[in-house]
């Protein structure tokens, strides 16, 4: 297979090409340098190219999905259609079914997605879902935060033996990196409790919440993963959390970024995941205002940290987390159906449904704190898009974000015209933000930024051997003003002229014509093979002892996977 994109309007952020025309020559499944004089020609003149999209972050497979599921069949009778020679019959609309989650993220342009909670003693089930969903390939990171195991290391300072285990549970469980959720936190749960303060301790572990973080950071760049540790901060959702997630993402500066080949696409050594939830001021919903000017001005200053937004929609939602007990707050205040889970000795979770209004105070003021994060995080690098899948909104929800972002009009016609409750303005700085976003800076926070934060070798550009995932949308930005025409941006970015995926034709004019099976990115960590040794003989009378489930079948073998593409990490 060999095409040329002719005459295309070029964004490739990571290679500094802004708007240029040019050609894209795709050899098989690479970009490459030329081709053949028997390649197709697709002429792109007049239209916009970008690298596919990557996802940093979004819940798209796993147990908790298919809870959510079984118990919000209301959201699985929205957004059906009927099967076609292409597709299978589509359904859900926060919780999609697993192909019809691959078919929608095609049809926006996307390539690539981040699975961002899988818990070992679930993995398996989590391989399975991926396998199921077309067209994207997923990376899955592996729940660490509150696993006994780590917080016993964390206790006892023992950050080699931390290290030789996350490598030993990345293999296991064929994650992609390390992820940490309300650390300390969902492990207080199973005792009904939470952790507040980042210096709380879990209860009847004698460890806080900052060891286990700041422990979980060394052993990551001791390893030298190709992703930062991934982090979920305490407090999420609650008024006056913004100092905790400052004081989190300060308790990570003194620690060195690896410099190992894996981890040197990536600056950051932290990510925090869904900031607006993560960045309010205030003692109580009573007085709850933004706090994301502190937080934005913290990552300005310090470029060791990136995150993504978790903006919210104005949409029925589902929430679903590693946070149990937040759920269970969730609960509290809204009355909804609750479905609560724990996982022994590695996490717990929790799901209720959601309905962001923009008439209400609380997700007006959420959706707010999410634009300004955006608007007041000077480098694009820094920031990038989510709805944190489906906490927020669903990802099909995308294209909507990209145009608030790229029309300050638009967002003041929301404010002015009463679309929006006034707390948007009254408890938050979003009215005086005049500042827009270009289509280079979009393409900076759904392309580029997310696979530079991951650590991907091979996506997120148009560069000669990178993967021919390449994303085309029909509108001329020489001759089109997306301030004036954010109805046009949002449609321009929900539909697709074009999706090639691995050198492939998913969507032309927005339909999907072809499928093609996904692919699973997991770390496999060389050189610690000793080490991962003694550190599960050790473990092992315990598992045994504790665990419902034998060594055997807690492992995910490589059957369980979906065409993997194995990351090797020589951290030795």
């Amino acid at each position: 297979m060999e095409y040329i994109l002719k005459n295309g309007i070029v964004y490739d952020p990571q290679n500094e090409i802004n708007g240029e025309t040019m050609d894209i020559f795709i050899k098989d499944d690479q970009i490459a340098e030329s081709v053949s004089d028997d390649a197709k020609v697709i002429d792109v003149s007049n239209k916009i190219v970008m690298p596919a999209g990557v996802d940093v972050h979004a819940h798209v497979a796993g147990p908790k999905l298919v809870l959510g599921r079984l118990y919000r069949p209301e959201d699985s009778r929205m957004g059906v259609s009927q099967k076609t020679k292409i597709e299978r019959a589509e359904a859900g609309f926060s919780i999609p079914c697993c192909p019809t989650t691959g078919y929608r993220y095609s049809r926006m342009g996307y390539g690539t997605v981040c699975e961002a909670a899988m818990p070992p003693l679930e993995a398996k089930h989590t391989h399975e879902e991926i396998a199921t969903i077309p067209n994207i390939d997923i990376n899955p990171v592996t729940l660490f935060g509150n696993n006994w195991f780590c917080m016993e290391y964390a206790r006892e300072g023992r950050i080699e033996e931390m290290a030789a285990y996350i490598a030993a549970m990345l293999r296991v469980s064929k994650g992609y990196g390390v992820k940490i959720v309300n650390p300390c936190g969902s492990e207080a749960w199973g005792w009904g409790q939470n952790v507040h303060g980042y210096d709380d301790k879990a209860p009847y572990f004698d460890v806080t919440s900052r060891q286990l973080v700041v422990a979980l950071a060394k052993a990551n760049e001791m390893l030298g993963l190709p992703h930062s540790i991934h982090i979920h901060p305490n407090d999420l959702g609650h008024p006056g959390n913004y100092p905790t997630t400052v004081e989190t993402l300060k308790s990570i500066k003194e620690i060195k970024k690896s410099t190992k080949k894996a981890a040197k696409i990536r600056d950051q050594t932290v990510h925090n995941t869904h900031l607006q939830f993560h960045a309010y001021d205030g003692t109580s919903w009573k007085d709850a205002s933004s706090g994301a000017d502190k937080v934005a001005d913290f990552i300005n200053h310090n470029d060791y940290v990136t995150g993504d937004v978790g903006q919210v929609t104005f949409d029925e939602t589902t929430t679903m987390t590693a946070d149990a007990p937040m759920e269970y707050d969730l609960f509290q205040i809204s009355g909804l159906k609750w479905a609560n889970k724990d996982i022994e000795c590695e996490t717990a979770a929790g799901i209720i449904p959601c309905i962001y209004s923009p008439k209400t105070p609380v997700g007006t003021l959420q959706w707010a704190i999410g634009l300004e994060l955006f608007l007041l995080v000077d480098n694009p690098w820094q920031i990038c898009m989510s709805t944190d899948h489906p906490n927020a909104g669903p990802f099909i929800r995308y294209p909507r974000i990209i145009s608030w972002l790229m029309s300050a009009p638009r967002r003041m016609e929301m404010i002015e015209n009463g679309e929006v409750h006034k707390w948007s303005h009254k408890r938050t700085g979003l009215a005086g933000l005049d500042r827009e976003y270009d289509f280079y800076e979009i393409a900076t926070i759904t392309r580029a930024a997310p696979a530079k934060i991951h650590g991907f070798p091979d996506r997120g550009a148009l560069t000669p051997g990178y993967k021919a995932d390449i994303a085309v949308y029909d509108v001329n930005p020489n001759d089109f003003d997306p301030s004036r025409n954010p109805e046009m941006v949002e449609r321009i970015f929900t539909s697709a002229a074009y999706t090639i995926k691995d050198g492939q034709i998913l969507v032309k004019d927005g339909d999907l014509v072809a499928t093609k099976p996904s692919h699973v990115i997991w770390t496999d960590v060389k050189g610690w093979e000793r080490e991962e040794a003694q550190v599960l003989n050790e473990m092992m009378p315990f598992f045994t002892q504790y665990y419902s489930v034998k060594w055997e079948n807690y492992q995910v073998h490589d059957h369980f996977l979906s065409n993997p593409i194995k990351v090797e990490v020589p951290a030795k």
